[in-house]
């Protein structure tokens, strides 16, 4: 059964992150005009409006708004909404030539590109704000300016990439989104038109997307992915006349330098492996190394980086100083986990002393493995993978998977600590159905060992087949 949004909760989110100026809109068409009737909060227009005024009178007044065909003031909308047929002074080029065009046969062109719904098949239509979800929406509208559109763009790609393409019949651009979005269930974005922005009072810098009602949580999960990414708005300026190297990303820099330690004769196959608290990524990379592949455990390498006599090691102490520092000199790890857990400065500056050097032995290790056998199937478990965005070094990726409430369950007995402590512990990672999503491969291990191992069996042979192919 699939489960229905929490609009409010994903609204209240996509408001935060992009940083709205009005209220994202539900819009639906409806078969039947007794909708109109049985929708709580529901407003008819007193006077006979334009769809414009009615998205402003949602997305500005905080108003629930329904209306059917009598409700407009002309035939162009209702005739855009499928309530009603073009009437012939329009078909025939005249209404466009009174001001839009200059000859009726412009008109007509005009006229003929504009999309519309079917007509008669709708007998009204339902606009409302998103957040308050009085009814279920076919789409959802967003306005925002430019830069708002380019990362809901963004957002959108960042998992089963597609091209964008968008269109402008001119006025009446409420057809370039809203229709374009029920014909093509894509996104789509619209550049409001003189009347939306005289009668609906759309602003010079806004812009629509218009999207089907079930990619709003995508969009919002690409969002949320791109911000710890670094990409975030407002977009901050790096300067025109500036040296941008230091404000792209690290991998950026390094990575031909990074890849080319990497891949060597190309040969050999590297599998991250990741998961979260309690999925069992041991376990399952145990099974793989008894089929031959060697692990590479990426936190073993951190606590290898700094044993005293490391340079890790001094930097850490110069900068967080003795407290850091158990009773036997060595470094106290949930000490300095506990400081830098809720400060971000402070978990990027030990990052900066702790990543280099990880990086580095991490490299030696893929070397000594790959000499000593050059087609090795490689396995790099990595707790953070996906939270520390190496997925570009890896050429396949698993996910070792259980659900949540277990992940929680297991955490709480591991640990001894009460539920809602583990819960909260959990936060502090990607949420493991979240995590799927950058999976070539996936193992459940929430059964039995023998499951698991099943499981395993059938991913080592679809690995050796893929290394066959290359």
């Amino acid at each position: 059964m699939e489960t229905k949004p929490d609009w409010e909760k994903t609204v209240r989110r996509l408001e935060q992150l992009l940083r709205l100026k009005s209220f994202p809109v539900a819009f639906k068409m409806a078969e039947n005009r007794e909708i109109l009737e049985t929708t709580p909060f529901l407003r008819r227009p007193e006077k006979q409006q334009t769809l414009c005024q009615m998205l402003n009178l949602v997305r500005n007044f905080d108003w629930t708004v329904g209306a059917e065909l009598k409700d407009f003031m002309f035939p162009t909308c209702p005739s855009i909404l499928g309530l009603r047929d073009l009437p012939e002074t329009h078909r025939d080029g005249t209404f466009r030539s009174i001001v839009w065009v200059a000859t009726k046969a412009d008109g007509r062109r005009f006229e003929a590109s504009i999309p519309r719904l079917e007509t008669g098949k709708y007998q009204a239509v339902l606009m409302a704000p998103l957040v308050y979800n009085p009814f279920e929406p076919d789409i959802v509208l967003i306005y925002c300016n430019p830069a708002q559109i380019m990362l809901l763009v963004n957002s959108l790609q960042f998992t089963d990439y597609q091209v964008m393409e968008f269109s402008c019949v001119g006025e009446s651009s409420c057809s370039d989104a809203i229709v374009r979005c029920y014909d093509t269930q894509r996104p789509c974005v619209g550049i409001p038109c003189y009347g939306e922005r005289r009668y609906g009072h759309a602003q010079d810098d806004e812009m629509v997307m218009a999207l089907p009602a079930n990619l709003v949580t995508k969009a919002l999960a690409g969002m949320e992915a791109l911000y710890r990414r670094g990409v975030r708005y407002p977009i901050s300026f790096a300067g025109a006349e500036a040296d941008p190297l230091d404000q792209f990303p690290v991998q950026y820099k390094r990575l031909d330098t990074m890849m080319a330690k990497l891949k060597g004769d190309d040969r050999q196959l590297l599998l991250g492996v990741t998961g979260g608290i309690g999925t069992g990524k041991t376990t399952v990379a145990n099974l793989l190394r008894e089929k031959g592949a060697p692990i590479i455990d990426f936190d073993l390498l951190a606590r290898e980086v700094v044993e005293p006599g490391t340079r890790g090691f001094d930097d850490i102490v110069d900068y967080f100083g003795s407290q850091v520092l158990d009773t036997d000199g060595t470094l106290d790890r949930k000490r300095l986990s506990k400081i830098v857990f809720g400060d971000m400065e402070k978990r990027k500056k030990l990052e900066s002393f702790t990543h280099p050097a990880i990086y580095e032995a991490f490299f030696r290790e893929v070397d000594l493995i790959a000499r000593e056998d050059p087609g090795a199937v490689i396995q790099v478990v990595i707790p953070l993978l996906v939270e520390l965005n190496l997925q570009y070094l890896f050429d396949r990726l698993l996910v070792v998977y259980v659900p949540e409430e277990l992940q929680v369950r297991r955490l709480a007995q591991r640990d001894g600590i009460s539920m809602d402590e583990a819960a909260t512990i959990l936060k502090s990672q990607i949420p493991i159905d979240e995590k799927r999503q950058f999976a070539d491969f996936v193992v459940d291990n929430s059964g039995s060992l023998d499951e698991t191992r099943e499981q395993v069996d059938e991913l080592w042979s679809t690995i050796e087949k893929y290394k066959m192919e290359e």
